[in-house]
């Protein structure tokens, strides 16, 4: 096993196969136990490398794991950025090598500020806190990028009971902490009371976990909702297409008037491909079906309002018709989807940088929430549902969850099934009926349990019938958010520090 703890390329190539591995733990392969040795490989191969190493094998883990993860990219950039092969190939590394960078300053401030090597209990409680710290700051910097989260492969695991109580970050902390401490069990045997206070912390989670597992969090509030949800698979090369909107339109339409009478109307992302102005006489139409038939309608449509320059702008949104009331304007925008970096330098380079709608503006961080049949629905569009903290605070304020996308951007990979998996952790974790309506797939219903209930098969037409229930109370997670496990991490770090500290002076 030495050769997995020194420098050098075979460590760094095991550190790069872990890192990919971790694909394996998610879905749609769920295979979590490897999420554990993923996170060891990468542990165990930290133990004996100065702050410049384990910066480069960080790094190699990182690479693997987005290159693996995330290969879904390459597909929006070649089949629908226009982008050749390689361009699209090279693109698609630059990105994967640019995440991997967050990893290799993970292991640098790991190696140079944190480790302790002698303290094999509690180098393992920092290092869950530093692995937890990694994922909190990859919701955040430069907007964040909150994919392949370890704690999603507890979704079906035995830690699913955790994700009420402190969130998909908790999962994670646990996951790091239990590979920690399996890696340095033979250090602890040496001290039986070290060696009992790691198995207690190792073994503890999980039964908490199990044991939590159904748990009820939330109440029911008011009568359930019937719901019919449209999925036209619409293929991504016509959705922009002028000469398609009529047609467009006109699916949804008739999708709506021959449906069975629901409380419910939900239609999925930019389902209306034009702007909500332009399409009023249409919307009006929609808005009297809706209210004869004593429902609310719930579509995606792009709208231009003005800001306090009285400068136009365009923002990705939802709009509510009939028994029901509001506008959602996105706030969380995918970089070169909804937005370009650097417009001025990268607009016309190639065709990914001019995509359809790749001009919308952040929606409002405090904006009401939808209202439709009496409750309050807390709305993610596409990839909003991904930031858990973000997702928590609207959450909070709300009776039902929904969320509308369009994953045809990502064509047969996985990469709509891992976007199903965090919108099915959100559900388990605010402890709420989700809805979620996409152009191709996957549409569903999701119980408070993150289980889903109802689902259209992907890449086909057609409507989803089922019944949510609106949910009253708070779980602890919507109550206290990431707070609790922040205060602990801090306090982690401020004790490995110290401890290195005084190590250092005598």
């Amino acid at each position: 096993m030495h050769w997995i703890t020194r420098p050098g390329w075979p460590g760094n190539l095991l550190a790069l196969a872990a890192g990919a591995v971790t694909t394996l733990a998610l879905a749609p392969f769920d295979l979590w136990p490897l999420a554990i040795l993923s996170i060891a490989l990468f542990y165990l191969g930290l133990r004996d490398l100065s702050p410049h190493q384990a910066a480069g094998r960080g790094w190699s883990y990182g690479f693997g794991l987005f290159a693996a993860g995330t290969s879904w990219v390459y597909v929006s950039i070649h089949d629908y950025g226009a982008a050749s092969p390689p361009l699209a190939a090279f693109l698609t590394l630059a990105f994967v090598a640019g995440l991997g960078l967050l990893f290799a300053l993970a292991a640098w401030v790991w190696v140079r500020w944190i480790r302790r090597s002698e303290a094999p209990l509690a180098d393992a409680l920092a290092f869950a806190a530093l692995w937890l710290a990694q994922e909190a700051f990859r919701s955040w910097f430069l907007t964040g990028f909150p994919w392949l989260y370890a704690g999603y492969s507890q979704l079906d695991g035995p830690l699913a009971g955790l994700a009420p109580v402190g969130g998909v970050w908790l999962l994670s902390f646990v996951l790091a902490l239990s590979a920690a401490l399996l890696v340095n069990l033979a250090q602890l045997r040496a001290r039986k009371a070290f060696l009992a206070a790691g198995l207690v912390l190792l073994i503890a989670p999980w039964i908490a976990g199990i044991v939590l597992s159904g748990h009820a969090w939330t109440t029911p509030a008011g009568q359930p909702l019937k719901v019919a949800a449209m999925q036209g698979n619409v293929p991504q090369n016509l959705k922009w297409d002028p000469a398609q909107l009529n047609a467009q339109l006109a699916l949804y339409r008739d999708m709506s008037f021959s449906a069975t009478p629901t409380d419910l109307i939900v239609w999925p992302e930019t389902a209306v491909p034009v702007l909500k102005e332009q399409a009023i006489g249409y919307l009006n139409v929609m808005d009297r079906f809706a209210s004869e038939r004593q429902a609310a309608l719930i579509t995606g449509v792009p709208i231009r309002q003005a800001n306090e320059r009285g400068e136009p702008r365009y923002y990705n949104a939802v709009s509510v018709v009939g028994q029901g009331s509001g506008d959602y304007l996105k706030q969380k925008l995918v970089p070169f989807g909804e937005y370009v970096p650097l417009q001025e330098v990268l607009r016309g380079l190639i065709a990914f940088f001019n995509l359809p709608m790749s001009d919308f503006a952040r929606g409002a961080a405090e904006q009401p929430l939808l209202e439709a049949k009496g409750y309050r629905i807390a709305t993610f569009i596409c990839y909003e549902v991904v930031y858990p903290e973000f997702a928590a605070q609207l959450a909070a304020q709300s009776d039902l969850l929904l969320t509308v996308s369009n994953d045809a951007w990502f064509g047969s990979s996985i990469g709509p099934l891992q976007h199903l998996q965090m919108a099915q952790m959100r559900a388990l974790e605010a402890g709420r009926w989700m809805i979620r309506a996409t152009n191709n797939g996957m549409t569903v219903l999701i119980d408070p349990f993150g289980r889903i209930t109802a689902q259209l098969p992907q890449f086909e037409r057609g409507v989803l019938y089922g019944e949510v229930q609106p949910m009253q109370q708070l779980t602890p997670y919507l109550q206290w958010r990431a707070w609790p496990l922040i205060i602990l991490c801090a306090l982690l770090f401020g004790w490995a520090l110290l401890a290195s500290r005084m190590a250092k002076t005598l």
